[in-house]
């Protein structure tokens, strides 16, 4: 039997939102496997669909900057809220994004380009803002979209400032049509995309282990149901097709209008138009998602949780 910790349970707390006696069950249950644990809670109705990135756990900010046909998404990670409201940190993020843009979305790349306004590089400036923010600052990651011709846009949930937020969106479509009803259709998109984190731009785009743990799951529930083999097996196609449905982003429906699949958007904009719009990419950055923080007092939280069972 694998030694459960209070920080192993605060993760799968965490992660699946179950109360903390369900999560400590679940890793006794599995031995302390983490993945076992959330798909554990899951069949006994005690999560919500876990999705790749996990909640926000870090802060800083996330920056876009689109010129033309080709947009830029940086994450900057810091330790507080506090450091993102500050101007030379914000500064930073702003210049480390127009980097990006112009020169690709590469990490290494970009924390050894020079800094525009001192002699050193992109790390060099970095380091020189823990020391005198005073507190530890990381460039996280960058991503880079482009289309041949068309536009790229971009969204900021929960902006800062203008281009710097928590959650920052690029959305490019490829197509003839006129620039202003791409941007009106791409930022409606980017909107939602906000607001519905799809995992993939199409069905076949979805992770292939994600989809076939999900069958997993559809599979004990159809057992646990008590079911016929025959009607299992279609409990089981079907979940399978609902999530795959559900995050895609072209068969979601469109939150804008709550009941339209966002294809069936993308198809009318473009005979408005009178030209194809085609959706090519997407990237969706959360600040900090899948980055964990202490929680001082978890432990004894747990500890006094279990005295109490």
């Amino acid at each position: 039997m694998a030694d459960i910790t209070a920080s192993m349970v605060k993760d799968l707390r965490d992660r699946t939102g179950a109360g903390m006696m369900d999560c400590k069950k679940a890793l006794n249950e599995t031995n302390g496997d983490m993945e076992a644990g959330v798909d554990w809670l899951r069949t006994k109705g005690l999560a919500a669909a876990a999705k790749k990135a996990g909640r926000t756990a870090a802060e800083g900010l996330v920056g876009v900057a689109v010129a033309g046909n080709r947009g830029a998404v940086v994450e900057v990670n810091s330790e507080t809220d506090f450091v993102a409201k500050n101007e030379q940190f914000q500064e930073f993020v702003r210049n480390v994004t127009a980097i990006a843009l112009a020169s690709g979305d590469d990490i290494a790349a970009i924390a050894s380009a020079p800094y525009a306004g001192s002699d050193g590089s992109v790390q060099d400036k970095l380091t020189h803002n823990v020391a005198t923010i005073g507190e530890n600052q990381s460039l996280r990651r960058a991503k880079l979209v482009e289309v041949g011709q068309g536009v790229v846009v971009s969204y900021t949930h929960n902006a800062t400032v203008p281009g710097l937020g928590k959650i920052g969106v690029l959305v490019g479509l490829e197509s003839e049509a006129d620039a202003s009803a791409l941007e009106a259709l791409g930022r409606q998109i980017a909107m939602h995309i906000a607001a519905a984190n799809p995992l993939a731009l199409n069905e076949d785009g979805l992770d292939a282990e994600i989809v076939e743990r999900e069958r997993n799951i559809a599979r004990e529930k159809a057992i646990a149901s008590g079911k016929t083999p025959e009607i299992a097996e279609k409990m089981i196609e079907g979940g399978v097709r609902k999530y795959r449905q559900e995050n895609s982003l072209l068969t979601q429906v469109f939150v804008i209008d709550g009941k339209s699949k966002v294809a069936d958007v993308v198809a009318a904009a473009a005979k408005t138009a009178g030209k194809p719009i085609t959706v090519t990419e997407f990237v969706r950055f959360q600040l900090g998602e899948g980055i964990d923080r202490d929680e001082k007092d978890f432990a004894a939280e747990v500890a006094a949780a279990a005295g109490k069972a």
